[in-house]
């Protein structure tokens, strides 16, 4: 009877020293750890994939831990693992959902193609099914633009925090949502199509607020006398969408033909070209009241501008003098 009891005494020393071994002792993992734990993961998967990635010593352990002492759900998700932790504090975090997030900053006026780009920087899926979603998900605008071929416009600048258990879609959907939010802030009304799309427009043509709501004056001033826009911007995004834009625009490119070219086609362009940021937006809502035509580049970030040819050729020369003093 003795030697029973000294073995069961024994058997549970044994038990207990290998629970703290395996639940207690911390973990140092070589370096940073990821592990992506996906959606309808059971715990028993959830488990193994830890143990496989050095973050726990036993997965026998930890799922007696997690049906025995502490039965609570464990969320999806990836996890990063750079600091020494036992198997309760993984639990925990677990437990909590205290996953990795990606911080993505898409700028005012990235194009779709820019954006799908950043995505896959960081690590959030590839360029191509970011882009595919962006063009057949257009389910989420329809009631604000049913003239729209792709969410072009509508993915609003900002700082983003996505996780990698997100689809492209649940992705387009805050973004959406974001300028949606924006849009009632500010009072957007009327031909939103219209809105957005001149706002891309004035949003690629220059960097400086106080310009843009003149910038728009010039688009809407050529729009009223049936002239063509003539916007380079336009060119670039409809090489852009044929995967012919080699980097730089030439004279040739002008004649480039697609219904977004400004220069070969009056009016607007079938949509947007770029996601702009609110500046751009108030400006295409409010442009500013002015006589001008034309407009050119001063040499110093900000522009010239003319209601007259005359007056924007003198302009045009102006530049071209600064830019050959620059070289």
């Amino acid at each position: 009877m003795r030697a029973l009891v000294k073995f069961f005494a024994v058997a549970v020393l044994v038990a207990a020293a290998w629970l703290a071994w395996a639940l207690w002792l911390p973990v140092r993992p070589e370096g940073q750890k990821f592990v992506l734990l996906h959606p309808g993961f059971t715990t028993r998967h959830i488990a193994f994939a830890l143990k496989s990635a050095g973050v726990i010593r036993s997965s026998t352990a930890f799922l007696l831990w997690h049906f025995v002492v502490h039965p609570r759900t464990l969320k999806a998700g990836e996890y990063l693992f750079d600091k020494p932790a036992n198997a309760l504090q993984v639990h925990r975090r677990l437990a909590r959902g205290d996953v990795y997030v990606h911080s993505v900053v898409i700028p005012e006026g990235f194009n779709i193609f820019e954006i799908a780009q950043a995505m896959h920087a960081a690590g959030l899926g590839s360029e191509q099914e970011f882009l595919q979603a962006a063009r057949t998900d257009t389910i989420l605008i329809k009631d604000l633009d049913p003239q729209a071929t792709s969410l072009e416009g509508y993915l609003f600048p900002d700082t983003y925090q996505f996780t990698r258990t997100e689809t492209p879609t649940d992705m387009l959907a805050i973004m959406v949502h974001r300028f949606r939010a924006q849009a009632r802030a500010m009072g957007l009304t009327g031909n939103t199509h219209q809105v957005v799309t001149m706002a891309s427009i004035v949003e690629k043509e220059t960097a400086v607020a106080e310009e843009r709501p003149v910038v728009a004056s010039v688009y809407y001033n050529r729009l009223d006398q049936h002239v063509a826009l003539d916007a380079d911007p336009s060119v670039i995004y409809a090489e852009l969408l044929a995967g012919k834009y080699s980097g730089a625009l030439h004279h040739d490119d002008m004649q480039f033909d697609s219904a977004y070219n400004t220069y070969r086609h009056i009016g607007l362009p079938p949509g947007p070209i770029a996601n702009p940021g609110l500046a751009s937006l108030r400006a295409a809502m409010h442009p500013a009241n002015s006589p001008y035509l034309y407009f050119v580049s001063a040499g110093d970030g900000h522009h010239r501008f003319a209601a007259t040819l005359e007056e924007h050729n003198h302009n045009v020369a102006l530049y071209r003098k600064a830019v050959s003093v620059m070289r």
